[in-house]
């Protein structure tokens, strides 16, 4: 047996004893244990020291902002719990005869990005303990200190009720193999990344959540208020620098307002490059990959727009937030069409509602398929036709696209980081994972009065219909 296999045996012992303690655990004992394991990534002391660690550790983002995400993020989780059930019964139907139980997963093996390696374990570790599991984090390389502290903070949140600190563990040094070994021996795998993550996931024999790429792109039509749209993409596009897989890609903006959105993006101190400055801006975004395919500059992800701008050789002026550039057609020509991580927004623009959808469907199909979009309109239309047409898990209508599709106070989706694409972005839900996904549910079913239709019942209009009797 290789080193890393008995390494990550080890692991998962120490999990499935510590879990094994708390599988008897009652309603309020789990409860108790997630609100002071979330305490722990909550408080402004601890997230502080968080912040400046993954900052410092991955270059990416900002200490600000990682501050109100962690915020944000632990306290909506923290709300979608407070009072759902999770232990024993937790739904009973006299009408159907049907009980519902809750019951463990077990052990989850989580695997964490190197653009959020704080907020994401701390969000999903809530999630996953909601359902008396244990978790083994497997870190990005590139942000392991960042998630082992995060990691270490709430083990001590588990000490606090007397938990057994092994529910919540991590591979320290990280490795391909490891992350291989610790997918074949949990009970369920939650994967957060790349698309390769994402298929190791799902190869790997056990169970598995996993994410698609997102391309978030949103329609601006003729009615919509500029000034509150244009604000809301700006502080989505730009918060934390674009670490964000829901930030916005792509606006697609009906001419009759393209002159006024320019001038608001503007405002929000965007600046938007001449045809030479983008050639120059793609030139130090794609560069050739190990295998010798184009892909995103390590040194462009999730960093500043001024730092990409000189990366790039353009000179900006030192309040940019936000680098911008006019989309060409056909999309699949235009490296700009996809997703960017980065604080780069793309502009295309449109001729009518229809041909805004039509472009719409383009730029999700070609990038970020089932992931998400959006739009600003009062519109009622506008809003079903999206609602009906679009291959698409969630669309968010008014709302900054990063905070609302991981769902904020302001809407009703479910909190959470991990977003599920369903079979459009190669994933099993579309749904936001949350601590519903981490339960085992046992279905009891007891006898009730017959309830069979008769067939004049099901059939007779049908049969009428077509003259079939």
């Amino acid at each position: 047996m290789d080193d890393s296999k008995e390494l990550i045996k080890q692991i998962v012992g120490k999990a499935r004893q510590a879990q094994e303690q708390i599988a008897e655990y009652q309603q309020e004992e789990i409860d108790e244990l997630c609100l002071s394991v979330g305490w722990e990534v909550y408080h402004e002391r601890n997230i502080e020291q968080l912040a400046k660690f993954a900052v410092r550790e991955t270059g990416m983002g900002n200490y600000t902002d990682k501050m109100q995400k962690h915020r944000a993020k632990v306290l909506g989780v923290i709300k979608d719990i407070c009072g759902a059930k999770s232990v024993g019964l937790i739904e009973k139907n006299v009408e159907t005869g049907i009980s519902k139980y809750a019951k463990p997963v077990g052990i989850v093996g989580v695997l964490t990005p190197v653009t959020n390696p704080t907020a994401t374990p701390a969000s999903n570790a809530i999630s996953i303990l909601k359902g008396r599991n244990a978790i083994i984090f497997a870190p990005h390389p590139l942000a392991k200190r960042a998630s082992k502290l995060a990691v270490d903070l709430m083990r001590e949140g588990l000490v606090r009720v007397g938990a057994p600190v092994d529910l919540l563990q991590i591979i320290e040094e990280p490795s391909l193999d490891k992350t291989k070994h610790l997918m074949e021996q949990v009970d369920l795998v939650l994967a957060t990344g790349g698309s390769a993550m994402v298929k190791a996931a799902y190869s790997s024999g056990t169970p598995a959540y996993g994410v698609g790429p997102g391309n978030s792109c949103q329609i601006i039509a003729e009615d919509a208020d500029l000034e509150d749209a244009i604000k809301k993409v700006t502080a989505s596009k730009t918060f934390d620098h674009a670490t964000s897989c829901s930030s916005e890609n792509s606006l697609i903006i009906d001419q009759k307002v393209y002159a006024q959105v320019l001038e608001q993006l503007k405002k929000n101190q965007g600046y938007l490059c001449s045809l030479a400055e983008k050639e120059k801006l793609a030139e130090w975004m794609w560069v050739p990959n190990k295998k010798g395919k184009l892909a995103l500059n390590s040194k462009i992800i999730a960093r500043a727009a001024s730092e990409i701008a000189a990366g790039a050789g353009l000179s900006v002026p030192a309040q940019t937030k936000m680098l911008i550039v006019e989309g060409s057609r056909p999309i699949e020509n235009d490296r700009f069409s996809g997703e960017k991580i980065s604080p780069v927004l793309t502009l295309w623009k449109s001729a009518c509602f229809e041909d805004s959808l039509k472009l719409l469907k383009e730029l999700t199909d070609f990038a970020g398929s089932g992931h998400s979009c959006g739009i600003h309109t009062f519109n009622p239309k506008y809003i079903e036709r999206l609602g009906q047409e679009m291959k698409i898990s969630r669309i968010m209508v008014r709302q900054p696209q990063a905070a609302a599709n991981g769902g904020t106070f302001s809407n009703g989706m479910p909190s959470t980081v991990t977003l599920g694409c369903g079979t459009w972005g190669g994933n099993i839900t579309t749904e936001n994972i949350n601590y519903r996904h981490f339960l085992n549910i046992t279905w009891l079913s007891e006898p009730i009065k017959e309830d069979k239709p008769g067939d004049e019942q099901v059939w007779g209009q049908f049969w009428q219909k077509y003259d079939i009797r």
